[in-house]
Parts: C-alpha cells; sequence; structure tokens
C-alpha cells in the first residue's frame, strides 16, 4: 500500500462519503526533472502494428463497491427512508455523536415520536424483523406515532411503498407525506382496521411541490396500540429497486465487472442475511465502517443491478469471520441449478435461473490488521485452500483469485521495516510477503492473484527517513512533502502501476510457473486521491486517469482485471439528479475506444521519459512510467476487426504540443477522428446542476494526417482507419 493501513481506511470512507471527490492541487512550483527534461523540436512517433501483445480483456475498467455506510442506498439503491426496520431506539434525544456514530456526511436520519417519548417503546420480545420493533401507545386525545424527516421530493412525481402493521381494534393509522409546514403540505393514506397480526399495506403519493427537507408520518389515533413492522418508500420509477438515472449513467462506462459486495465491511457479513423477503432480513451492524446496513441490496440485488448496468459480477466472499463451508453454498445459491438445495432457494426467491458468476475473490485484503478475521500467511494459505476446494466442488467451472499484497517498502514496520526498507529481496519468504506464501503454499487453488492501492498527490517515501523512525512510528512518518509539477501530479499514480508491474515480473522470476500457467494479476481495488475532499473530480485528476489506463493496458500480457474504488466514484450525484464527473467521463472515453479484444501494437519515440527525480525504491519505481515520446503519454492499439487503429494521448501540460506519427505493418488513410476530453483549467469540473466544465468533444482531422497537434490539459483518443496490411 501507499500510506498507513489505518489512513488508507480513513480515507476510503472519506472518498466513499462524497462519492469520488478528489483533490486537486493546482500547479505548483518547484524544481522537479520534468522542467529540465529537454524535448526534441518535433516529437516523432512510430507505431508497428506488426509487433502486438495480449488482447485488451473488457475487465480492464471495472469497478468495485461495497457496503460503506450508506453509499450504495443514497447513490444506486431508490430507499427514501433510512433505519426502515428500526434498528435503532426512537427518542427525541440528539443524534449520535462518538466511535460509533457514522461517517460525517453519511449519518442515517433518525425515527423521532410524534407526541411524547414515552409512547413509542421498542418491542423486544416479539419484533418483525431484527431485534426491535416500535410500538406506538394510543391517547384519544392526540395523534402518537413517529416521523422521518431530511428526505427530497420532486414536484409531480409519484412515490410508492408499503408498510407492515398490527394492533389492537380500536387503533386507526394514517401514513402522510408531507413537503412543508402548511396544513395542507401533506397526502395522507388512512388504514382504518389493523389486523392482529403483521400486515402488509400499500401506500401511494404524489408530491405537488419540490422539498429538500420533506417527511414521512406515521401516526394513530383512537385506543389501544399499533405495531410497525417495516416501512419502505420510493419514487415510483425505480427499476426493480434502483435509481434510473444513475444506473442509466454507468451504463455509458462499459465496465467489464463489478467486484462487490466489498470490501472490509465483508469480513464481518453474511451473505445469507443478504438473501430473500428484503422486509424480513435482519439489519446488522458493520463493525469494519461503524454503520447499521438494512440488508436491502444483497446477493440477488446485485446481480440485477450489474443486469441493469450491462456488466458481470466478480464475487468476494467473506474469509475473514466467514468459512469455507459458508463460501462453497454461496457459489451453489449463485450458479446452482434449481436441482441443488440452494439453487432451488434462490428459484424459491424468485431468481429460478442461475447466475453463472465466472470470477469469485476469496477474502479482501487478509493480510491487514485491519480486517476482521485476519490470520496470519501461515494459517492463512491453508484457509485459501479449504475455500477453493468447497468453492470448486459447488461449480468446478469458476475462476478462482487469491487475495494477494506483493510487499513494499511502505508496509514494513519495526525491526524489518529498520533493516530491509531498501532491500526487498530479504522480505521474500516472509510473512509480509503474501503474494509469495500465496504463490508457495497455494499454488493450483488459484487462477489469478490481487492487488490494491491507494495513492496521494504531494508526498514521497523517503527509504532513508523511514529506516531510521522509531520502531513504533506509523509507516505514514516515512513521507516527505513535495511539490509537484501537473506533470509529476499526473504520472504519480500510473507509477505506481508500473512499480507494481515490476514487482510482478519479479515474481515470475520466483516462480516461473506463473507465466506458463498463465496466472494474472487483479488490481480489484484502487483510487488516486488527496488529502482533501472539498473538491469534485477535476480535470487534472482525468489526466492522471489517463496514464493510469496507458500504463495499465501496456500490460495486458498478465494485468488482466482493475476494479476502481468506489463504481459511483463516477459520478456527481444528489437525491434527485445524477452526473457523470471527470472521472467518469474517462471511463466512458477508454471504455468505449479500448473495447474488449483491442491489440495493443508497439509505440516507440524519439523523446524517453525523464529518469526518476528520487532513488529507485518505496513508491519509486526503477524507472517512471509512460511511452518515450515525453513529455507525452502514449498507447496504441488495433480494434478487435483490425479496421482501425485507436491512439491514445495524454498532455499534461500546459502547452500544445506536436508529433510526427508514422505507422510501419499497415497503411493509414482515409477520415480520422478524434475525441478529446478538456476543459478551460486544471480545476475544471462537471456538477449536478451546473454546465459542464469539462467535455469530450469528437472531431474529423482530415485524411492521412502525418503531423498532429495536441491541446494543453487535455486527454485524446485519434482513430484512424487501417485500409490494408503490410509485411
Amino acid at each position: 500500500m501507499f500510506e498507513g493501513k489505518e489512513q488508507m481506511r480513513g480515507r476510503i470512507a472519506r472518498l466513499a462519503v462524497l462519492a469520488g471527490a478528489a483533490v486537486c492541487l493546482g500547479s505548483m512550483a518547484g524544481r522537479s526533472q520534468s522542467s529540465d527534461k529537454p524535448v526534441p523540436q518535433q516529437i516523432a512517433v512510430s507505431i508497428d502494428v506488426r509487433q502486438t501483445s495480449e488482447p485488451v480483456s473488457k475487465y480492464e475498467f471495472g469497478m468495485f463497491i461495497e457496503h460503506i455506510g450508506s453509499l450504495i442506498y443514497r447513490s444506486l439503491w431508490s430507499e427514501m427512508l433510512d433505519d426502515r426496520k428500526f434498528y435503532f431506539p426512537i427518542d427525541s434525544q440528539p443524534e449520535a455523536t462518538g466511535p460509533r456514530a457514522g461517517f460525517p456526511g453519511m449519518r442515517l436520519r433518525k425515527w423521532r415520536p410524534v407526541g411524547p417519548d414515552t409512547a413509542v417503546t421498542m418491542d423486544k420480545e416479539d419484533p418483525f424483523v431484527g431485534d426491535q420493533s416500535p410500538r406506538i401507545g394510543l391517547d384519544s386525545s392526540m395523534p402518537h406515532g413517529i416521523r422521518q424527516s431530511g428526505f427530497a421530493l420532486m414536484a409531480g412525481k409519484k412515490y410508492i411503498g408499503r408498510i407492515w402493521l398490527r394492533g389492537t381494534p380500536g387503533a386507526k393509522v394514517k401514513v402522510s407525506l408531507i413537503w412543508g409546514e402548511g396544513e395542507h403540505d401533506r397526502q395522507t393514506v388512512a388504514i382504518a382496521a389493523l389486523p392482529s397480526t403483521y400486515r402488509k399495506f400499500p401506500l401511494s403519493f404524489s408530491s405537488p411541490a419540490n422539498s429538500t427537507d420533506a417527511a414521512l408520518e406515521i401516526t394513530g389515533a383512537g385506543s389501544g396500540a399499533f405495531h410497525i413492522g417495516t416501512i419502505s418508500l420510493m419514487p415510483a420509477d425505480n427499476i426493480d429497486g434502483f435509481r434510473p438515472d444513475t444506473t442509466a449513467l454507468l451504463r455509458q462506462l462499459h465496465s467489464g465487472m463489478w467486484r462487490l459486495p466489498g470490501g472490509n465491511f465483508l469480513s464481518d457479513w453474511s451473505w445469507y442475511d443478504g438473501i430473500g423477503d428484503p422486509d424480513k432480513r435482519q439489519p446488522t451492524f458493520d463493525y469494519a465502517w461503524n454503520a447499521m446496513q438494512s440488508n436491502d441490496v444483497g446477493m440477488d440485488e446485485f446481480m440485477t443491478l450489474c443486469r441493469l448496468i450491462g456488466t458481470e459480477p466478480y464475487i468476494t466472499v467473506n474469509a475473514g469471520f466467514g468459512d469455507a463451508h459458508s463460501a462453497g453454498e454461496e457459489v451453489e445459491y449463485m450458479n446452482g441449478a434449481v436441482t441443488t438445495r440452494l439453487g432451488a432457494l434462490r428459484a424459491r426467491n424468485g431468481h429460478p435461473e442461475p447466475y453463472h458468476v465466472r470470477y469469485w475473490d476469496i477474502g479482501n485484503e487478509p493480510y491487514g490488521v485491519w480486517q476482521l478475521g485476519r490470520t496470519d500467511l501461515k494459517y492463512y494459505v491453508l484457509k485459501h485452500n479449504e475455500f477453493a476446494k468447497a468453492m470448486r466442488a459447488a461449480d468446478p467451472s469458476i475462476t478462482l483469485l487469491a487475495s494477494g499484497n506483493m510487499p513494499l517498502a511502505m508496509d514494513l514496520t519495526g525491526e524489518m521495516r529498520a533493516h530491509d526498507a531498501d532491500n526487498l529481496k530479504a522480505v521474500e519468504g516472509t510473512p509480509v510477503d503474501w503474494t509469495g506464501g500465496l504463490l508457495q503454499d497455494s499454488w493450483g487453488n488459484f487462477s489469478g492473484i490481487t492487488q490494491h492501492w491507494y495513492a496521494q498527490p504531494g508526498r514521497h517515501f523517503d527509504i532513508e527517513k523511514a529506516r531510521n523512525l522509531p520502531l513504533d512510528a506509523p509507516t505514514d512518518a516515512g513521507y516527505d512533502k513535495i511539490d509537484q509539477t501537473t506533470l509529476e501530479y499526473a504520472r504519480y499514480p500510473a507509477n505506481i502501476v508500473h512499480l507494481y508491474q515490476q514487482t510482478w515480473r519479479r515474481f515470475q522470476e520466483r516462480f516461473p510457473a506463473m507465466v506458463a500457467n498463465h496466472i494474472f494479476l487483479s488490481i480489484d481495488e484502487y483510487a488516486y486521491f488527496g488529502g482533501g475532499f472539498n473538491r469534485a473530480p477535476d480535470l487534472k485528476l482525468a489526466l492522471a486517469y489517463g496514464m493510469i489506463f496507458n500504463e495499465m493496458l501496456r500490460h495486458t500480457d498478465f494485468l488482466k482485471m482493475s476494479a476502481h474504488t468506489m463504481g459511483v466514484s463516477t459520478l456527481d450525484y444528489t437525491p434527485t439528479a445524477a452526473t457523470l464527473n471527470t472521472t467518469g467521463l474517462m471511463f466512458k472515453l477508454y471504455g468505449s475506444h479500448f473495447v474488449d479484444g483491442s491489440v495493443p501494437v508497439a509505440l516507440t519515440g524519439n523523446s524517453p521519459q525523464p529518469s526518476p527525480q528520487y532513488p529507485a525504491g518505496g513508491d519509486q519505481p526503477e524507472t517512471n512510467s509512460g511511452s518515450p515520446t515525453y513529455p507525452l503519454d502514449m498507447f496504441a492499439a488495433l480494434t478487435p476487426d483490425r479496421k482501425f487503429l485507436m491512439v491514445s494521448v495524454v498532455n499534461a501540460t500546459d502547452k500544445e504540443q506536436r508529433f510526427d506519427l508514422s505507422v510501419a505493418g499497415a497503411r493509414v488513410s482515409g477520415p480520422s477522428r478524434l475525441w478529446q476530453l478538456t476543459g478551460e483549467s486544471l480545476e475544471a469540473s462537471d456538477r449536478v446542476g451546473q454546465p459542464p466544465e469539462v467535455v469530450v468533444k469528437e472531431s474529423s482531422i482530415g485524411d492521412d494526417p502525418l503531423t498532429l497537434t495536441v491541446a494543453p490539459i487535455s486527454v485524446n483518443i485519434y482513430q484512424f482507419p487501417v485500409t490494408e496490411t503490410t509485411h
């Protein structure tokens, strides 16, 4: 990892809270290798289509998501009410604070009493679902009940729902949707007669006004009492429970897969809790992220989401507090025929057809001290093997991935950091060599190995400083703050990919069978963000993601999958609207043009990337990432039908750049196209309700272009027709 583990968890949480908000540092002053590197008067680029690499996999532009607080329920799921199964007590006390209060900006809205607090008690003897259900004692002189406020309504929109109720014969209940302070600013559904056992009642409303602080009120009059089992309210235009606006946008990204359902959340979550009737799934507390989860979005709902956004599911199983038996049963539930016990259960839950999930990941970051259920490597490899056996017994056709971690200087602590930070060979075969341990002791029980990374700009890991830290000092203390030009900012995360590429090659040297057996790498969690989260993803961040994509696509021989954290960090959204942000535009741009089966081709130039400013080691690879076309970063591939040559060019400078292009092995002629992503400034961003500041413009660049001009601070994809191939 590229930061302290506890700090990483906090950053991921805040990243999810703001749905992908990322820092924009602006151009920084300061001497750097980038500004000193001489550039040829004219950059010459040569592409040879006869020299090819492994085809691009559709899984290269995947996404990751997990239940962090209310992230999924705010961004994807249409449910408007929080704590709809009444996990928390209902009273008029202020919202909770302290270590279990949840994330700022993601706290759940409370239910509060209508009438005195004493009118509402929590029935723990006979709850509808979970540990308790509210009982409302009635008073003939005034209404008693509960109320939740703080959600949004749109004028003219219809809202539907359901409520489970039971009560005494004298109880009469009203459910009201409220959009203002006036006496008539509400619509009410009256339920006159309640049964003695729980019964479901439908709800339907239509709001005549917009509101950002609407409320739902459930009150009773008469005598006796009534109980509320659970309640739901959604916009009527939901699609199988999901938001139509965000899912439509996500479908545009062409993500080959989504990794789900976690994440740190997963290690204390049972998939058994996420199936069946959503109203009767018990709410649970997530101790990884300090949040209650209603379990409305479970395994079947995730499969529906994948269908809606046109992607494949890639499932991670709980290898924290979970066990091999439950993982095997999960595979059977998802993939088993209706003649199997759990396939039949899936059918009874309304999904008779198997999901045919191909990719399965065993565990999430099992090497991390923050991971619930963590064991040492010597035990975990045995655990992995048990999981693999049980899961393959349920479905021999699945592809298994092992949760690895390539050791870097930033992972070392204590004596090992002091002695081995500059000599990672010394840690090979030790308990921190998680990937090596899996290759050594779990061989045959996986086809791919995972790696996660998160990074932020404006700092560098100083190995010498880290070696001399006190043994109990946190890893983050080994970083120095640095100034970066825009180009250095953009290159930094691509250097991380480049560093892992170099490390993976060393693993292939240690374990030669990796190549013969096509063991692949999946970077199935990654993100680039900074220390502040008060800005939306912007053009500057988009330049960095262009370099990340180019670097990943240069290594298709082993890097077959990746999943960005989080899938919804590609969106800017409110409760009622959404748009793609600049990160989303980048995924759409690359995913639309470097499609499944595209063939990478050799690209060379006369302007190598500069030598590293810092000594190799830590977060600095032996060489800088990028193509030999400095200061541009480029990648080229043929379309699957070989009718077009696609070339991506990232210009992370504030100057226009020019290059001459020659192509060997093919004749390139005819109308060529350009898709260019840029904006007026590095801080340009795309927000809901505002004119877009960053756009992708398509244009014609004529026939047989020999010299091309690249706009400053831009990401460009060129399409050249291939009329014939030569030898």
